[in-house]
């Protein structure tokens, strides 16, 4: 299996169309939850891809340490990525919860 740099963008997850508003306006079968929720499945899917990889690697079923790397770098890309797509998150809810109504 070889990973060449130009798959490393795939460790980040993308915004699916949902993500836009449709030209009709109605969201109901998308949104931010939904939107959230692929992207947390993405980054999990990628942990999960590198977990696989050092532990074939560590059984001796691989011998590609460098692509182990790899994927352990994406993995934890994708992890801080959604760590900070939380921290605004957060942020934002608090600064509307301050907002007066």
């Amino acid at each position: 299996m070889s990973n060449t740099i130009g798959n490393i963008s795939t460790a980040v997850p993308t915004l699916p169309s949902a993500a836009t508003p449709a030209a009709g306006g109605s969201q109901n079968d998308g949104g931010f939850g939904s939107t959230l929720s692929s992207a947390i499945e993405q980054v999990e899917q990628v942990h999960t891809d590198a977990q696989q990889q050092i532990s074939d690697l560590l059984q001796g079923n691989r011998q590609d340490v460098h692509n182990v790397m790899i994927a352990v770098e994406k993995a934890d890309v994708a992890f801080q990525l959604m760590m900070q797509v939380r921290t605004k998150i957060v942020n934002a809810y608090q600064e509307i919860s301050r907002l007066q109504f």
